[in-house]
């Protein structure tokens, strides 16, 4: 389970690393605030990976509904950190919005900064805004992930010896996260809707129905989509560097050894096929 733990660990600096730029791309810097995402991302890597390797043992059997259900799991178990650091993010991009931009002053420092004042104000629910829809989206979500890279790398012969198996993890872990991202993204839309609104004192929507209903009334249907394109081409090569990275990982770590004597170094958490496993 520890090596689970450290290859989503590193799998998810390796993420951060390609995807920041494309957060950031409006910015002078391109690794400008890395630090935050850095360590929040990596954090919530490392709880996913580690929690569907786990699962995965529990489980036993290596099959389509196992993944689904261990990478379903983990999903669910990572929102306790998810919700409450998409709230920050949400709020720190929202700060300052509709206003000019001489007399618009920033509310919040820092990411955790905006969480203590949250708190303060709202308590442990205030912290918690959006929790209901952040599990609906992520339970489902990561377990798609994990199916789908389990599908893919099954039906591409991902094996050590393929000289192109690096760019069919790639390819795996891309598609992968565009599906999962595709199959919950109206989701999100809610969430975020949910997590930004009262900043200015005043709630809009009493809940996620309202929301909803207050959304397409307004906007249509159109609303469960719109900046759907720029989600999944900043997806692909977020996910393939991820995954790419923590199997790889994994597998480095079995063939030099370091599995021998630890039966939790099975590479559980990430549903390669090899001939020599």
């Amino acid at each position: 389970m520890a090596l689970d733990f450290a290859a989503g660990c590193f799998g998810g600096a390796a993420g951060v690393l390609v995807g920041h730029p494309f957060d950031t791309v409006k910015m002078l810097g391109l690794y400008k605030g890395i630090g935050s995402p850095m360590m929040g991302l990596t954090f919530i890597n490392a709880i996913v990976f580690g929690m569907q390797g786990n699962a995965m043992r529990m489980l036993g059997r290596d099959t389509p509904a196992n993944q689904f259900l261990a990478g379903a799991s983990a999903g669910l178990i990572q929102c306790v950190i998810c919700c409450p650091m998409e709230l920050a993010k949400t709020r720190m991009q929202m700060q300052g919005t509709g206003e000019k931009k001489k007399s618009a002053r920033k509310m919040y420092k820092n990411s955790l900064d905006c969480l203590v004042r949250i708190y303060r104000k709202e308590g442990f629910r205030g912290i918690n805004r959006g929790m209901v829809t952040t599990v609906i989206r992520e339970t489902p979500a990561f377990g798609i992930y994990f199916l789908a890279y389990d599908t893919l790398t099954r039906r591409l012969g991902c094996e050590p010896e393929d000289p192109y198996m690096i760019p069919k993890l790639l390819f795996a872990g891309g598609m992968s996260g565009m599906a999962s991202w595709f199959s919950t993204y109206p989701v999100d839309v809610i969430k975020s809707r949910l997590q930004a609104d009262g900043m200015g004192g005043v709630n809009q929507y009493s809940g996620i129905a309202d929301c909803v209903r207050q959304s397409v009334r307004k906007e249509g249907w159109r609303v469960f989509t719109r900046g759907l394109t720029s989600t999944l081409l900043r997806a692909f090569p977020v996910n393939a560097t991820t995954f790419a990275t923590v199997t790889l990982f994994l597998l480095y770590m079995r063939d030099s050894g370091e599995c021998d004597a630890a039966p939790e170094c099975e590479p559980q958490a990430v549903p390669l096929q090899t001939t020599s496993m």
